[in-house]
């Protein structure tokens, strides 16, 4: 049985480590808020701009020169880009996990040695880099502060490796905020583009010819899809951890109360043994 002095000591441990917990659920809170907020303004700039690229889209369906775009064209995926964008801190539960496992399945199921990765992110950098995993760059500290130009410049880079045939293909692997509590694995294809079918595209007057209004726009559309998954996966990532803190302070003020309880029962045992060996030793006196 431990003594009174050690089960103290365990008691104290334990409520440091609250408050630690509890510390960083405001923090995380904090930083959610934040983070909710880009992620809201970006989806309806990103949906419009799918609106307009379908019209376009459409408007240009006649046109034979808006199907010779080098991003829409359709190869045999036999070499593939995959991003994948992970946290750069831990203590978030599952979510660092659940995406290091989604990427070695994506792996499995396709020959490794075709799949180049794009990491962003310092849990999937080095989860892959211990791997040896063929790896065509690496990006850290891009979720704290999350910039267009940073994410833009990644999306350049694949798309000048799909236009000059080095890849077939590129993948989008992130989490999706949905709510505070549920975040969304998603593993989207973003080159070759998909271009938005409208049913009822609308009418519009085009100054340029349509050909050229896409060759501009889906530059811009395949930017924003990797903008918005960074945005995406760092409100995710603050959800995930201010859930994940909030079960461990609940779990700490748990363990507390149980080692009170258990120390209460050790202290009145002790007393109960005391009182006992006073009492018998008076009965011999006697």
């Amino acid at each position: 049985m431990p003594s009174l002095i050690d089960i103290r000591r365990r008691i104290r441990s334990v409520k440091n480590t609250q408050q630690i917990t509890k510390a960083m659920k405001m923090v995380s809170a904090a930083k959610l808020r934040r983070a909710q907020d880009r992620v809201m303004a970006s989806r309806p700039y990103a949906a419009l701009l799918r609106k307009v690229l379908g019209n376009v889209a459409a408007a240009g369906a006649a046109d034979e020169n808006a199907g010779q775009n080098p991003l829409l064209a359709r190869r045999g995926e036999n070499r593939l880009l995959l991003v994948l964008i992970t946290a750069d801190k831990g203590l978030a539960g599952a979510f660092n996990t659940n995406l290091t496992k989604t990427a070695q399945r994506f792996l499995g199921e396709r020959n490794a040695a075709s799949v180049t990765l794009e990491l962003i992110g310092r849990k999937g950098r080095d989860f892959f880099r211990r791997r040896h995993r063929k790896i065509s760059g690496e990006q850290v500290g891009l979720a704290t502060k999350p910039a267009y130009e940073d994410m833009a410049a990644i999306a350049r880079k694949a798309m000048e490796m799909f236009r000059s045939e080095e890849i077939d293909a590129v993948y989008l692997l992130y989490n999706e905020f949905k709510s505070v509590a549920t975040q969304k694995l998603t593993l989207a294809r973003v080159l070759p583009a998909e271009l938005p079918e409208q049913d009822a595209p609308t009418d519009y007057i085009f100054e340029q010819p349509p050909a050229e209004m896409l060759d501009s726009l889906l530059p811009r559309y395949v930017e924003m899809e990797f903008y918005r998954a960074l945005l995406e996966s760092a409100a995710a990532e603050h959800a995930a951890r201010l859930t994940a803190m909030d079960s461990a302070t609940s779990n700490a003020a748990e363990m507390i109360d149980k080692l009170t309880l258990y120390m209460n029962r050790v202290r009145q045992a002790s007393i109960t043994k005391e009182i006992i060996e006073v009492v018998s030793g008076a009965a011999a006196a006697e």
